[in-house]
């Protein structure tokens, strides 16, 4: 493009003076192709972003629609910069003239970049978020804190390309830069650690946000998965803050991931039933857990001799998580049992102590 200029017919009437080593019809060939770059590169971002949308529509991923976004917010200035840089290749500037060009293009274009840059990292996570919000809210949040961590290192990265070519040596800053966020490092080591387990969290999915969780004597449903702390609302309704590296060095149970619940259970009866009957309870108790949905018998024995009783263990599965669900079906089955003990005249044992006394004999 450096030897394209009009034809001399065009331009013989044209001035003949100089400007920077080129003569007056090489300028007016420039400014005629600046328009004409102009006109082609902003039709070509309309049609570009129209057939991008149109292919976008055939697929169910957020990140398409924010390139497209992206595409269709390219800023203005940046074309008619890309159209000046692309006129200035067809004049013989000086080579400090035409260092300063290229110098002020590239910034230019890493200016742009990093609104592109912004746009898509911002929608793809919005869209995103909205599509795994409800699914996967501990995934979702996990995004949003790595968009924040992708920004700062794109905006880094661009500052730094763009002092580079501004003449300045980034080698120093780079160095200096390692060497400061090492003592920052130390300092908020802390701080780190959450940030850290914070990711680790989201990535292995120990639990998510609406899990009932036990973590030490504390329980309570997941609120919030944040980059420090991961808040609990506890049953009795305050709400339990946990760092999150205290609670990757914890042993937490989630009752949320339960599929079935294995429940034991005692029954104690008198020692002065009789053995016919207690041969019959086992039975008794069988009927009262499989007379229950959602239910699975396991076994039930006479189990041990007592202080005050003979104990009788039961052990069932219940076929759901649901803490209500295993209550109503634990409240029938001891309905069920009373009944059925009451029938049979089975007395329930309580805490009894029978003392002996013994007379001696009469002293004369």
């Amino acid at each position: 493009m450096s030897n394209f200029e009009l034809p001399a017919s065009l331009t013989d009437w044209l001035p003949e003076y100089q400007l920077l080593g080129n003569s007056a019809g090489r300028w007016f060939t420039a400014i005629a192709l600046f328009f004409v770059a102009s006109i082609i590169l902003r039709l070509a971002k309309g049609t570009l972003a129209k057939r991008a949308a149109s292919l976008t529509q055939r697929t169910s991923s957020g990140w398409d629609d924010a390139f497209v976004e992206a595409l269709e917010r390219t800023k203005w200035w940046f074309l008619i910069a890309l159209a000046a840089y692309l006129a200035s290749l067809s004049l013989n500037l000086p080579t400090d003239t035409q260092a300063i060009v290229q110098t002020a293009a590239i910034l230019i274009l890493l200016l742009q970049t990093a609104f592109w840059g912004n746009v898509v990292i911002t929608g793809g996570v919005r869209r995103y978020i909205d599509q795994r919000l409800q699914d996967d809210p501990a995934s979702a949040m996990t995004v949003s804190a790595l968009a924040l961590l992708g920004k700062v290192v794109l905006f880094s990265l661009l500052l730094l390309l763009a002092l580079d070519n501004l003449g300045i040596d980034v080698t120093a800053l780079i160095a200096g830069l390692g060497v400061g966020g090492i003592a920052v490092a130390l300092a908020v080591q802390n701080i780190l650690g959450d940030l850290l387990a914070s990711l680790s969290i989201v990535f292995d999915k120990p639990f998510v946000i609406g899990d009932f969780i036990i973590v030490g004597d504390e329980m309570g449903t997941v609120e919030k998965i944040g980059l420090k702390t991961t808040r609990v609302r506890s049953l009795t309704g305050e709400q339990l803050v946990f760092p999150n590296n205290d609670l990757l060095q914890s042993r937490i149970r989630n009752y949320k991931r339960m599929q079935q619940r294995r429940v034991v259970f005692g029954v104690g009866v008198t020692y002065d039933t009789p053995r016919e009957k207690l041969e019959q309870i086992p039975q008794i108790l069988r009927e009262a857990v499989e007379a229950q949905e959602q239910v699975r018998f396991d076994r039930a024995h006479l189990k041990e001799f007592g202080d005050f009783s003979l104990n009788y263990e039961i052990v069932y599965h219940v076929l759901t998580a649901d803490y209500n669900a295993y209550m109503d079906i634990q409240q029938a089955m001891n309905l069920v049992i009373y009944e059925r003990f009451a029938e049979l005249d089975v007395e329930f044992a309580f805490p009894t102590q029978t003392l002996f006394l013994e007379k001696s004999g009469s002293q004369s």
